[in-house]
């Protein structure tokens, strides 16, 4: 397995992403807590040592499930959860919180339910409008001088929020999507995490099961799925999408398993993705 730095935290180049075993958003099946404990025991088994997280996804049930999945191989493990779209305050004040009271009892919650005593990296999972992220990442720090975060990231933040974190205190990674459909992450952010030693985190790298070539039709997503939603999986947007499958299962389909400079070119200059990455309402969480 090879590894790569996270700031200054090195951790396995495959991470395994712990969101479908609270059944969020693919939505196609049953939970089967067993069957998410296996796969996370086989995953370190071959080697990956980045396990992703988040206090929303279930909501709780994912974090209960790596827990149990860790208990006498925490130590083998770089554990990443977050905080900040859930609102521990119960007075109706929206979906993102990111307050110093929030995070304080958002950390106490993920501690519990992961069975440990520190969160390797904790990030904010999306920015708070409502809180100054210089606010935000100060009352982090404080976890992080008490031992109870090790790293800070951010997720989905725009450029001017990374500089503005970063001064308060170094930040580890930004978690993104990033992937052969989604690229727009190459004009500025990748640029400036490399200029202030910032890693980058890629989401749904397969773009949500997409470019698997698994999906044919929309009728094949399941009720209730919320990629029904996804402009990208609608109507003849989805038919266009399976013009950029079809060119990336031509590359794969090739001898060896080392990508020549030709094949490199073709997949850089791959058909752009047909549709925005999200609905208008998950659109507007993401700052800009």
């Amino acid at each position: 397995m090879q590894h790569a730095m996270l700031g200054s935290l090195r951790v396995s180049r495959i991470g395994l992403g712990a969101m479908s075993m609270a059944g969020t958003l693919l939505s196609g099946g049953g939970l089967d807590d067993a069957e998410s404990i296996r796969a996370i025991h086989r995953a370190l088994d071959l080697g990956v040592t980045h396990v992703d997280t988040a206090e929303s996804y279930g909501p709780f049930h994912s974090e209960e499930i790596v827990g149990q999945a860790l208990e006498g191989r925490r130590d083998q493990v770089v554990l990443t959860t977050k905080f900040g779209i859930l609102s521990h305050a119960g007075d109706g004040t929206g979906p993102f919180d990111s307050s110093p009271a929030n995070i304080r009892t958002a950390v106490e919650g993920s501690l519990k339910r992961l069975r440990t005593d520190r969160i390797d990296l904790y990030y904010q999972h999306r920015v708070d409008r409502n809180t100054p992220i210089e606010e935000t990442i100060g009352t982090v720090a404080e976890l992080v001088a008490e031992g109870k975060v090790l790293h800070i990231g951010l997720s989905e933040a725009s450029p001017d929020t990374i500089r503005r974190a970063h001064t308060v205190h170094p930040i580890a990674a930004l978690q993104t999507e990033y992937s052969l459909w989604t690229r727009d992450v190459e004009t500025e952010l990748l640029p400036l995490l490399r200029e202030l030693g910032i890693g980058l985190v890629p989401y749904a790298p397969l773009g949500h099961g997409f470019l698997t070539g698994q999906i044919r039709t929309p009728e094949e997503i399941p009720d209730g799925d919320w990629r029904k939603t996804n402009p990208r999986f609608i109507g003849e947007a989805f038919y266009q999408n399976l013009q950029l499958v079809e060119e990336v299962r031509d590359i794969a389909a090739a001898d060896g398993v080392i990508l020549t400079a030709d094949q490199l070119q073709r997949l850089d200059t791959l058909t752009p993705a047909t549709g925005a990455r999200h609905d208008d309402f998950n659109e507007s969480m993401i700052d800009r």
